[in-house]
């Protein structure tokens, strides 16, 4: 039961001075541990590589001016079931703009979004087809950035999912579609399920059911000389994962309260967190994670987290949607789209084998932030899926 006003006020972001200065003061001051030689990233983020980006954040990066690029976008707060939710709320020039909720997913933020915004909006001034235009929606899962504080327990998917939705209804959007990646793309495929009398399409960038680290082992297809050579490299990189990359994971979905006073205690803790899950989720290309993103695009990303304090509520919301009743990942009855990128471990075969997907992209570049790699590719793919659904 929505039982809040549908109050829509205005937000800019506005980090105090004391708290840009506590951040220097603190990197400043890191306790640093001893490293075992010639490891590399196989245990973890290396030391120094962490220490020269650590330190780059300190005397390099200028949390004003990305601020001021947040601020370019209109923002908004509101409170749903007793959550406040932020959200961009970007309109087009377009009248006949199609409405777009775009939601991320972790360890990311709205800042993911900031290369995408534009091109979705306004595509005119962009080189594309004005009759390709979205307002977009963005918004802050609950208990990241600065949808918080969370004030009670049961914030996962599902509640989530109707907070969105009746997001959208309040900013009187009577059709719209939906795009995410990790979280987001669960939250999209629960839309269309919640929602689909106004949801006309979801569009994926990766798997929705997006804690399936967590679950049984993968089962690789009885026809293994069916799978081609970039589907091979796709399920042993899956099979990989799950066997050593899901530790954040299990302690976020697990004790996630023990995790959170390193994270808001030690800006570098948090960024070592943080920066892992790029290394490893970016193009594979990529030796390192600022030869996929941005550095500084990055370190904002880190930033929220770090001025919100929201590594915190970011690790109880995995927490919650581990123990949460719903099952994600559940086929939703809108007409859906998904572009699997070059770090994308999905195999077609495995999740869509009766071809219930409409739209199937396959793309040689970009990586689990695509928003923030190859903008261009996710922006294009998003028109093409919705073009027909207008």
């Amino acid at each position: 039961m929505m039982d809040d006003s549908a109050e829509i006020r205005p937000f800019r972001i506005e980090i105090p001075q004391t708290d840009v200065d506590d951040l220097r003061d603190r990197l400043a001051r890191t306790r640093w541990p001893d490293e075992l030689p010639g490891v590399g990233w196989t245990r973890g983020v290396p030391l120094g590589y962490l220490r020269g980006l650590a330190d780059h954040w300190r005397t390099g990066f200028d949390w004003r001016e990305q601020e001021a690029r947040l601020n370019r976008f209109p923002q908004f707060t509101t409170t749903i079931d007793g959550q406040r939710i932020h959200f961009l709320h970007v309109r087009s020039p377009e009248p006949d703009a199609l409405p777009l909720i775009v939601t991320h997913g972790y360890p990311s933020s709205v800042v993911e979004f900031a290369r995408t915004i534009g091109p979705l909006t306004d595509p005119r001034a962009h080189g594309g087809d004005p009759a390709d235009a979205f307002h977009v929606v963005a918004p802050s899962l609950p208990g990241f950035g600065f949808s918080t504080p969370v004030r009670e327990t049961g914030w996962e998917l599902t509640r989530t999912t109707r907070a969105f939705a009746e997001l959208m209804r309040r900013l009187g959007y009577g059709r719209y579609g939906a795009q995410g990646g990790d979280i987001g793309a669960g939250v999209s495929g629960a839309l269309g399920t919640t929602d689909p009398d106004h949801v006309v399409g979801i569009h994926v960038n990766t798997d929705p059911t997006a804690v399936s680290l967590l679950g049984p082992p993968i089962a690789p297809p009885e026809d293994l000389d069916a799978l081609t050579d970039v589907e091979r490299r796709r399920l042993e990189r899956a099979i990989r994962m799950q066997a050593e990359g899901k530790g954040y994971l299990q302690v976020q979905s697990t004790r996630p309260q023990t995790l959170a006073y390193a994270l808001t205690d030690s800006p570098a803790g948090q960024l070592a967190w943080i920066v892992e899950k790029f290394q490893e989720w970016v193009n594979p290309a990529a030796e390192l994670p600022e030869q996929a993103v941005d550095r500084d695009q990055l370190l904002a990303n880190v930033s929220v987290y770090w001025f919100t304090g929201t590594g915190t509520t970011a690790a109880q919301f995995i927490y919650e949607a581990a123990h949460g009743p719903a099952e994600w990942g559940a086929q939703s009855p809108a007409p859906t789209g998904w572009a699997a990128f070059d770090a994308d471990d999905s195999i077609r075969n495995m999740v869509d084998a009766e071809r219930g997907i409409e739209h199937w992209s396959e793309f040689a570049e970009g990586g689990h932030f695509p928003s923030m790699e190859v903008p261009d590719l996710l922006v294009a793919d998003v028109r093409r899926f919705f073009r027909g659904l207008r």
